[in-house]
């Protein structure tokens, strides 16, 4: 593609080319024009401009506060597990208290998002326990995580968590039909009041509650994810690659609903394979590789450095 577009260029065609990827703009960009909520920012020249430049322009403050959290108050164990094992996952202990932030790293295939959907209900444990709240919760299915409190942002929205085909409404409201509805009815006006709900508390850029979720942005559809999730008002919150093919502002704004969701006591879970966003956001990390727990790490001992010497230890695997 890249060299597609060096011939075209070679040849005098005018080139625009969308990206939020930093590392192919500068590749192939002659200048670079910010664009923020549908409003022009600024034009740079790529040779004089800079990475945390750029992203001051699409997020509008500074690249130091990017991932700031101020670490909420923590209260009791949210989420304990114990031994969990399956067939994609080892032996898995932690703890997560209500109010914090906790981190899973590793590298590609590691276990990440199998250990996820572990707790989630969609790979039945096989030996250990799950405990929410002091309470040993058994949970063969998801329905049994959400009734336990916990819910799950998978990866994969698109094919895993959204109705594309569906509205803003319909997908916000989908978890807690049974709640709107009046015998076999769903209450058209709570519905529709449920949703603007969020779309104002979560800052969903769509026209309407109607709008199809297909049409929107990444970032926003992550957004109605949350929504529908956060109208089961749950104990536990499980992120996996909560940012992935969002563009830097929505970002950002993921970024300060997960603070506010600890700081309003909710147990968090956020897994990345980008290692600043599990540095910035988490009070701790767990290191996983080959579907075990590698090693813990607190908020002082955590590096990059730490982190791949962990995810990278074959003897911790053992």
């Amino acid at each position: 593609l890249f060299a597609m577009i060096r011939r075209l260029q070679s040849e005098g065609v005018a080139i625009a080319y969308v990206s939020h990827r930093m590392g192919e703009i500068f590749q192939l960009a002659d200048r670079i024009t910010v664009l923020r909520d549908g409003g022009f920012v600024g034009t740079k020249r790529a040779s004089e401009t800079s990475h945390d430049e750029l992203v001051r322009m699409m997020v509008g403050r500074d690249l130091t506060q990017f991932f700031h959290r101020e670490p909420a108050t923590l209260g009791e164990t949210a989420l304990q597990l114990d031994g969990v094992s399956n067939e994609h996952v080892a032996d898995v202990s932690l703890t997560v208290r209500a109010g914090e932030v906790v981190g899973i790293a590793g590298l590609v295939g590691a276990g990440r998002s199998e250990l996820m959907k572990t707790i989630a209900g969609d790979f039945p444990i096989t030996a250990g326990r799950i405990t929410v709240e002091g309470k040993p919760r058994r949970i063969r299915q998801p329905a049994d995580s959400i009734r336990a409190g916990i819910v799950l942002a998978p990866e994969e929205r698109k094919a895993e968590a959204l109705l594309l085909q569906r509205s803003v409404r319909d997908n916000a409201a989908l978890a807690v039909l049974s709640q709107l509805s009046r015998w076999i009815f769903v209450r058209d006006r709570a519905e529709r009041a449920l949703a603007q709900e969020y779309v104002q508390t979560l800052r969903i850029r769509t026209p309407s509650t109607d709008q199809l979720v297909g049409k929107l942005s990444g970032g926003n559809q992550q957004k109605v994810v949350l929504a529908r999730w956060l109208a089961t008002k749950p104990k536990v919150l499980l992120l996996d690659e909560p940012t992935r093919g969002i563009d830097v502002g929505a970002k950002s704004e993921i970024y300060a609903i997960i603070d506010r969701l600890a700081h309003e006591g909710v147990a968090v879970i956020v897994v990345s394979s980008e290692l600043p966003e599990v540095l910035g956001l988490a009070d701790r990390i767990y290191v996983m590789g080959s579907g075990r727990i590698r090693g813990e790490l607190s908020r002082a001992e955590a590096t990059e450095e730490n982190i791949l010497a962990l995810a990278m230890d074959e003897e911790a695997a053992a």
